[in-house]
């Protein structure tokens, strides 16, 4: 009985946290993009050179660009751009470093 009761709240479990994602509005694939290759990219909490640097991407990285917005100008290897792609929470990486095939926006603006 025991060993029943588990599965169920584990299925359960499952099953809400489906919910939840399906209302986060995940209904559309993220894609991930290839990072310049060659260069291991700083990591930002926010759109900016003036914001601190959370993390460095290694060589060849590939990125999730789940929203974009406008920050600091940026020169790198895909051109000089304004946009910020926005990678995890309080993550972002300068468009300029960022293989996406536009010089627009690829993702929804951040909010």
């Amino acid at each position: 009985m025991l060993r029943r009761r588990m599965l169920t709240t584990v299925g359960g479990a499952v099953a809400a946290l489906g919910l939840v994602l399906a209302a986060a509005g995940s209904s559309s694939a993220v894609t991930y993009y290839p990072v310049a290759p060659g260069y291991k990219v700083n990591v930002r909490s926010g759109p900016s050179t003036q914001y601190a640097i959370v993390r460095t991407l290694p060589l060849d990285a590939k990125v999730p660009i789940y929203c974009q917005k406008y920050g600091e100008t940026i020169s790198g290897p895909y051109g000089t751009t304004d946009i910020w792609d926005n990678i995890a929470p309080g993550e972002y990486v300068s468009d300029a470093y960022v293989h996406t095939g536009s010089d627009d926006m690829v993702a929804p603006r951040c909010a």
